[in-house]
């Protein structure tokens, strides 16, 4: 640390306002926001912290610091960090922005901070006018590296539109024929419904002393991509459930906006909000898991849906979907199309959230620099 550096305690460089609850001064046209520990909770005429304040979560989000740029009121939990004249606003909220605040967290429930905890924290402070080059040089760096990250999250939307695009055109055989007209269907191809090519099982599994199966429930379905999450696994099973065997189709019919399919690799057994889809003969599951990852089949379904709080599809609109069905020797080669596709859609996008862990990593030795003196 260099000499005209000094450490001090939060404590003797600004002052912890708490917040306080704001039922009393509620104005939806008030002139001042009202801020809790993950944003605006709504506006009020009077307020408790001035502006250029860092607001730290008192409890909950206890580690997401957010700089105000006006005055406002704070709820019971959130304290307000006001810098005093010696240090920078800003200085002080970079600095907040790279502690570790759950170090700090005592509670074995909700994660929770003390005041006294807050105003005992030690910052090595430098002069002012070297804490404006700091904070200048902090924003220059984050600058670019918040176009690097829009950039990354830019080529990832693009990616989930090239996957989208890619099953759109196997299923009008523009992967395997070269020259389809618009709105017909490819040589060989026939119409069908979903009843013409699946059976939804009636398979049940009746607990036996808590035995464990192997066992997925809807929130082990990723959305949009026919995976599991790695929590998913065996279970001890107490309630009724679905059975279902390798070469299936895990259907979610609640919630159906969500996309949840996934094609068994095992057997086991699954929640009763999943339908389990044998395919008939004449169809190939691994295709079919594809057409129902499309944007058409999620589309039709969700506008299909009835109950408000806990939409569900019904078995009714399921088997009417339309599909135009390819002989099986083509369906396998669409699915071989449009997996050699994907696979390099997935390795793009496992370099890309690589990538920008790398970027929230390098964030943080941005401001470990700049707290050490390293930085200019």
């Amino acid at each position: 640390m260099n000499k005209d550096w000094q450490i001090k305690t939060l404590g003797e460089v600004c002052e912890i306002k708490s917040g306080k609850n704001q039922k009393n001064v509620v104005n939806p046209n008030g002139k001042y926001p009202i801020y809790g520990s993950s944003g605006i909770f709504g506006y009020a005429d009077e307020y408790i912290c001035d502006k250029n304040t860092t607001i730290i979560g008192r409890k909950g989000t206890i580690n997401s610091p957010i700089y105000v740029t006006t005055k406002f009121w704070n709820v019971d939990t959130a304290f307000g960090l006001c810098a005093k004249e010696d240090l920078n606003s800003k200085f002080l909220y970079y600095f907040c922005l790279g502690f570790n605040f759950k170090k700090l967290d005592k509670s074995t429930t909700i994660p929770s901070l003390s005041k006294g905890d807050l105003l005992s924290i030690k910052l090595n402070i430098p002069p002012l006018e070297t804490q404006q080059a700091i904070v200048s040089k902090i924003e220059e760096l984050f600058s670019e590296l918040d176009k690097g990250i829009d950039d990354l999250k830019t080529a990832q939307q693009q990616l989930k539109t090239y996957r989208q695009s890619v099953l759109k055109w196997a299923f009008e055989g523009k992967l395997t024929y070269e020259n389809v007209k618009e709105g017909q269907l490819p040589e060989g191809w026939v119409s069908k419904t979903f009843n013409d090519i699946i059976e939804i099982s009636k398979e049940k599994y009746k607990p036996n002393n808590s035995e464990s199966k192997f066992y997925i429930g809807l929130e082990h379905i990723e959305k949009n991509l026919g995976t599991l999450t790695p929590e998913c696994g065996f279970e001890k099973i107490k309630t009724l459930k679905n059975k279902f065997k390798t070469g299936e189709i895990l259907y979610g019919k609640l919630r159906p906006y969500l996309n949840k399919v996934y094609l068994a690799k095992e057997n086991g057994v699954c929640s009763t909000d999943i339908l389990v889809l044998k395919t008939k003969e004449n169809c190939d599951a691994q295709f079919l898991t594809h057409l129902m990852l499309g944007v058409d089949f999620v589309n039709k379904m969700s506008e299909n849906t009835s109950g408000v709080n806990l939409p569900r599809v019904s078995t009714k609109i399921i088997l009417e979907y339309p599909i135009n069905l390819p002989t099986l020797k083509e369906q396998h080669q669409i699915v071989q199309e449009i997996e050699s596709r994907l696979s390099v859609s997935d390795k793009m996008e496992e370099s890309i959230a690589q990538s920008l862990q790398q970027a929230e990593a390098l964030r943080q030795s941005i401001l470990k620099k700049a707290f050490s003196g390293e930085l200019v």
